[in-house]
């Protein structure tokens, strides 16, 4: 009989906070046949309201037949992306039955180094590339279960060639709008 162990977990101390994880949530036995437009439609939904419950953005993800990969950037110093992500699998689990996610999910904390402009946009093509990769499609442009979501900016297109520039200026406005209010609601605990 096999044994199943939890894979090790960093402290809760670094999923929280202007931090960015890259997710892998892997599906039981590598079922097929949830992923459609309603999952997809919903997915978008909930991680929108992670979002904005968690304090992050998600500058990319890929939804791919078997698993699903999902950048988070928490935004400001109360973000926690771990809850985020037990929130997101716990409000999509519905829609993947009667397939089911992995008992854990797969992370990978970004590095200093990692969360530079350059560096960052190499994890995230790597993801927007999975489909390419696994011969969904032959450009990740085509491929329709990928996306965005950046709260208060529902028109985010992944595959414009000015999305990424748009997207650090809208993620400095984030962080610096999250950091303005979270310095007025403070100032008026005191």
């Amino acid at each position: 009989m096999p044994v199943h162990r939890n894979l090790p977990r960093l402290e809760s101390g670094f999923y929280k906070g202007c931090v960015a994880v890259h997710w892998t949530f892997g599906i039981e036995m590598r079922a097929v046949g949830w992923l459609s437009e309603k999952f997809h439609s919903h997915f978008r939904e909930i991680l929108l309201h992670a979002s904005v419950r968690y304090g992050f953005a998600s500058p990319v993800y890929s939804l791919m037949p078997d698993h699903l990969h999902l950048m988070l950037w928490g935004i400001h110093d109360g973000a926690d992306l771990y809850l985020a992500a037990k929130f997101i699998r716990k409000h999509t689990a519905q829609e993947l039955l009667p397939a089911l996610y992995q008992k854990q999910a797969y992370d990978h904390v970004l590095l200093d180094d990692e969360c530079e402009e350059s560096a960052f946009e190499k994890v995230c093509f790597y993801i927007l590339e999975n489909p390419v990769r696994g011969g969904l499609c032959e450009k990740a442009s085509e491929y329709r279960f990928s996306g965005c979501v950046v709260p208060g900016y529902p028109d985010l297109n992944i595959h414009s060639k000015d999305y990424w520039n748009f997207y650090w200026k809208a993620c400095h406005r984030l962080t610096a709008a999250a950091t303005k209010i979270c310095s007025l609601h403070f100032d008026n605990e005191v």
